[in-house]
């Protein structure tokens, strides 16, 4: 098993390497993998005329520019790379317009790709903008209508620092922050429903040996606890996780109805507190759609 050094004599090596830990998160931003998806469809083509379709693609921006953007832009630890993957078939004025959004994030690196198998496609890309250096590397993976906390890098860097001991042992190591909501945005408000579910994208992370070329996308989200050794944080609100009719993910035929309800003021307050999310900007988006 990897193993990266733990401890010197006076403890300063790890500390300082893990003070440097890289932080690195993965978007797609309907990026037209081949598999990864839960509904998946007969040709390319039909899979490109459902995700470029003008109501899905203004429903995913409004998505991404109120509820994903506004908490990355604030994170209290802006020391990360936010990869945002997109395809090469992309529409220029689809392109433009994420272009123009990510233009004042300097941590926000878009990448264009063709299709391609989707977890291996996916790692290269983690792989491929991973700095050569003797700490671990922290991972995240997103959808474009998920949101992290604006603390959410900062702690996330706090956890992997107490759990080293346990990390030195370790060549990954999965964090979960598995506290939040479930959202749906609406022209009205933000409907909402708390959950504590263990092991969802956004808040979930992977921490990664310095040598190691494994990624958090090697596995399957839920996976993750029968792969390797975890640690859970229940505390605080971390993490929101899109509801709509697009989602990939609520279309399976096993997929259990979300009762959703329309959040007050002191909900609505919490969103701007935690994750910078302002409830009138997203009411704005969605009146428009």
């Amino acid at each position: 098993m990897t193993r990266w050094r733990s401890n010197d004599s006076a403890g300063r090596s790890t500390r300082q390497e893990f003070n440097t830990m890289q932080v690195i998160g993965l978007c797609r931003f309907s990026y037209p993998a081949i598999g990864g998806f839960q509904v998946d469809f007969e040709t390319l083509e039909e899979k490109l005329a459902y995700l470029y379709a003008p109501a899905r693609m203004e429903e995913r921006f409004a998505t991404f520019e109120t509820i994903t953007l506004p908490p990355l832009r604030a994170q209290t630890d802006p020391d990360f790379t936010f990869v945002v993957v997109i395809g090469d078939s992309l529409p220029d004025m689809y392109r433009d317009r994420l272009e123009a959004l990510l233009s004042d994030m300097p941590q926000a690196d878009l990448q264009v790709h063709a299709p391609a198998q989707h977890r291996p496609v996916m790692k290269k890309i983690i792989n491929s903008v991973r700095r050569n250096t003797d700490a671990p590397c922290l991972q995240f993976r997103m959808d474009d209508d998920d949101a992290v906390a604006m603390d959410y890098v900062e702690r996330l860097r706090g956890v992997a620092t107490d759990v080293r001991t346990l990390a030195a042992r370790n060549e990954l190591l999965g964090i979960d922050f598995n506290r939040g909501y479930i959202i749906r945005p609406r022209a009205k408000g933000i409907e909402a429903a708390a959950t504590s579910a263990p092991f969802q994208t956004a808040a979930l992370a992977m921490m990664v040996h310095p040598k190691s070329r494994q990624t958090i996308m090697n596995f399957a989200h839920f996976r993750l606890p029968n792969m390797m050794a975890c640690v859970t944080l229940t505390e605080p609100v971390m993490l929101l996780r899109g509801h709509n009719d697009f989602n990939d993910s609520r279309q399976g035929p096993s997929v259990k109805p979300q009762k959703l309800a329309m959040m007050d003021a002191a909900g609505e307050a919490e969103l701007a507190d935690r994750f910078n999310i302002d409830a009138d900007a997203v009411r704005a988006a969605f009146s428009r759609l």
